[in-house]
Formats: structure tokens, sequence, C-alpha cells
């Protein structure tokens, strides 16, 4: 007799996404707009039919806990890149052909290695859609923002967990940046001698946070290079000049990781890109933004995950 296929119903792979993101049945069938009842009888099938644990659960009444199995860590990286294919395909085909400019402002870094995959096949669902997208620092995103020049900014800022300003109505959060030092092999960093720093101008994020990480160890350091791109940071690294931060999975080929301990640096706090939205947008540009938040997610779960 044939195995037979796995209950990949889209329906029982939303309910499980829904339970994932929300971090329990109540709060996902809220969500979703089912029954409690509901909502564990999906799960309950699809285990079944799996032949495998998808939650592990803990505890019992209000002071249970789930978490995901080794196997549900694995269903939920390919679940999200199902639902967004079907999501992509449904709007491919049943949307209105929709027309007219997006304006999106994004970091530099954060587009060269996140959005371009992301930006090109939205291109390809919504062919009439002119994008008008502008890298820049952060700073300056959020001014342009708050004077009209952009429809959708993408832009660092503290997790949500460390800010002061009042959560999350500062945007949504799509992508967490684990931030490191970076060097090229051939540079020979003293530990009793000041940090030799390759840093984008003031006041960029990471430069805020390599400086103030070093004061508060009473680490000695010096600027040795300034440049507002991308390239000349990295070439300036390469050449062997100095240390710079970058987000751990863009250090490219030919930096390495600099550990803590071997070279007494302190430990770099998490960022994160949020996306910002501009009032009354139009249907393309919330069709970009749902695109974005989406491909993010489904890139997040298909990333290594921190032990």
């Amino acid at each position: 007799m044939p195995t037979p296929l796995p209950p990949f119903d889209l329906d029982l792979l939303r309910t499980f996404a829904a339970i994932a993101d929300s971090g329990g049945f109540t709060r996902a069938a809220e969500r979703i707009g089912l029954t409690q009842s509901t909502v564990s009888l999906q799960i309950r099938k699809l285990e079944e039919g799996l032949g495998h644990a998808v939650f592990a659960r803990r505890g019992s009444g209000r002071s249970s806990t789930i978490t995901l199995t080794p196997k549900g860590e694995v269903l939920l990286a390919c679940a999200r890149k199902v639902l967004h294919l079907c999501d992509e395909a449904r709007s491919r085909i049943m949307e209105p052909e929709v027309d007219g400019p997006v304006r999106l402002g994004t970091p530099e870094d954060f587009a060269t290695f996140h959005l371009s995959d992301v930006l090109a096949r939205f291109a390809r669902a919504h062919p009439r859609v002119a994008l008008d997208v502008t890298c820049d620092f952060t700073v300056n995103l959020l001014d342009g923002f708050s004077k009209g020049q952009y429809d959708l900014v993408l832009f660092k800022r503290e997790p949500q967990g460390r800010r002061n300003d009042g959560g999350s109505a500062s945007g949504t959060g799509v992508w967490r940046e684990r931030l490191v030092w970076a060097a090229s092999p051939r540079l020979m960093l003293a530990q009793d001698e000041p940090v030799p720093l390759v840093l984008a101008p003031a006041p960029d994020v990471y430069r805020k946070r390599a400086l103030a990480a070093l004061d508060a160890c009473g680490k000695p350091w010096r600027i040795v290079l300034t440049s507002p791109s991308l390239a000349g940071l990295q070439a300036a690294v390469t050449a062997g000049l100095g240390v710079t931060v970058l987000p751990r999975e863009m250090v490219p080929a030919g930096l390495i990781t600099l550990t803590q301990a071997a070279y007494a640096l302190p430990t770099l706090p998490d960022a994160e890109i949020a996306l910002y939205c501009a009032g009354g947008l139009t249907r393309a540009a919330d069709l970009l933004a749902e695109h974005i938040v989406q491909s993010l997610e489904a890139q997040s779960a298909g990333s290594p995950r921190e032990a």
C-alpha cells in the first residue's frame, strides 16, 4: 500500500502558523475567527496525519505554555513559504490589476541583502506598478516620511522590548538584526590599543551602537574612516583599516566575525527593521506593504535560529 500523503490542507497550515505566531491556541482562534475547539481539532488532525507532534505543551490551564517541537520548526518554515506562494497566486489571479507609483524608502544595506528578490517578485506579479525606491539613512528616511515623500518606509530602530516610546505604535517590526563586529583577517587588533573603527557618519544606528557599547565597557576607540557608502565601508574594512558593525547575515566573504572573548569587544544589542505606512495608501502601496511583511516573515522563518 502506498504511504498516504501528509494533510497539508491550507486551512490546517494557516491555523498552525497562527498558533506559532500568537503563542497560544486561544489567541490564534481569536485572530483567525475560529473557536478554540476547532483550532484544537485542526492541530490534532495535522499531527495525526504527520505522525509527529508539532507543539510541545507544558502545564495546564491558564499557566500552560506551548513551544514548537523540532518537527514543528521544520514545518513552520515550509508552511510560511507555501502560504506566501498561495497568497501571491491569489493576488495575481483574483485581484484586479493595479497600477501607479509606489514610493519606498529603505536603508541601503537592508535593500541590498534582503529586498532585491522581494521587490522582483512583486514587480512580476504587478507589472503596471512603478516602484520608486530610495536608499538612505534611517534619520533621513523618517524625516522624508514625515514630509510625505514616501508611501512606505523601512527603517532601523530599537527592538520593541528595548524601546521606551510606548511600543507598537511606531510601525510594524519586520526583521530582527543580530549585530556583530566584523573585520578583515589581515587586521592586527591588539587588546590594549583603541579599537580602529570604520563607520557610517552620524546619526547612523550602527555607529551609535558601536560607540555606546565600547564606552559602556570602557574600551577605548578611534574612528579611522567614515563613509556614507556601504560599498566604501566594506572596501575599507576588507583592506584591513579597521572594524565595523554589520548584521550577522550580511558579513560578506573575505571578512570575519570577531568574537567578543578573543578581542575583548562588548556584545552588541540587536537592531530591528520596522515598516511605516502612510495614511490613505493606494491599493498598489497596500499590496506592496503586505508583500514585504509576508516575504520577510518567510525569510526569517527559513533563517538559522539562535540556540
